[in-house]
């Protein structure tokens, strides 16, 4: 990272002591994604991260891309329950059994998405009116952790089958995905985004 790069405020979530954490900030977080792989891939990530921290998540990325065969919904919605049943010995994801095996279902219900709207991206951002909610936070304690719009995805996904997809977690989902800014107003990334 650049000595500028350093300087420039950020959101003091990142804190100063997880370079992983200001990569993720300063080059993903918030930045709209229009990639359906990308969507699926923070859906499963966001779902594994329910009860956790995002930084245990992201450190464990990697192990998440090798188990789930690179985020690739239509690979993960033929995996079997042997191979689901192995990845509880993973040590490079979180061993929850519910989590592991929400991510075939999930992948199920995103591939019947994209038959029904042509891709997730067209159904996800419809929730949001096809452009990004900007906050404009001045605080932590300003940024919303669940929104009408992810009250309204929450509930149609949960309707259509998926699981660890509750408003709190839908919200994040539309905050790592750029559907909502909500990088404070302070933080070079909040107009750059």
């Amino acid at each position: 990272m650049s000595k500028k790069a350093e300087e420039k405020f950020r959101c003091p979530w990142v804190g100063m002591d997880k370079p992983l954490y200001a990569q993720y900030h300063d080059t993903q977080w918030g930045v709209p994604v229009r990639d359906d792989r990308i969507h699926f891939e923070f859906l499963i990530l966001e779902g594994a991260q329910a009860g956790l921290s995002w930084y245990t998540i992201l450190c464990r990325r990697d192990g998440y891309r090798n188990a789930f065969k690179n985020f690739d919904p239509q690979k993960v919605a033929r995996m079997t329950d042997d191979e689901l049943e192995t990845l509880m010995l993973d040590p490079g994801i979180i061993r929850n059994r519910l989590k592991i095996f929400a991510a075939r279902r999930n992948a199920r219900v995103f591939l019947a998405i994209q038959k029904e709207f042509g891709s997730f991206d067209q159904y996800v951002w419809s929730f949001v009116g096809g452009k990004p909610i900007v906050n404009g936070c001045r605080t932590l304690k300003d940024i919303p952790v669940t929104s009408p719009q992810s009250d309204a995805l929450s509930k149609d996904l949960k309707q259509r089958g998926m699981s660890f997809v509750g408003s709190t977690i839908i919200y994040a989902h539309m905050q790592a995905t750029g559907l909502v800014n909500d990088h404070l107003t302070t933080c070079w990334r909040y107009r750059v985004t």
